[in-house]
């Protein structure tokens, strides 16, 4: 083979082999931004659940105070 052509071998080989390995990278890289999306979103949906259990438990705590002040005599 003449000298441009392995030279012209060697330029298309290298550009295919870096445009493959950017391809590459760039696809992990998304994979992992959007897999921590998923992570962020479970972390919001179990803060979101937690807080409705709190806030249930404080509607239950002020049902009790409210009927046991309505049952217990005043002390003046």
């Amino acid at each position: 083979m003449s000298r441009t052509a392995k030279l012209t071998l060697l330029l298309t080989s290298s550009i295919t082999g870096l445009t493959v390995w950017g391809v590459h990278f760039l696809q992990t890289s998304e994979r992992d931004a959007m897999y921590q999306g998923v992570i962020r979103d479970k972390e919001r949906i179990e803060a979101r659940l937690a807080q409705l259990a709190r806030e249930a438990e404080f509607e239950q705590q002020k049902l009790k105070r409210e009927h046991l002040e309505s049952i217990q005599p005043e002390l003046k």
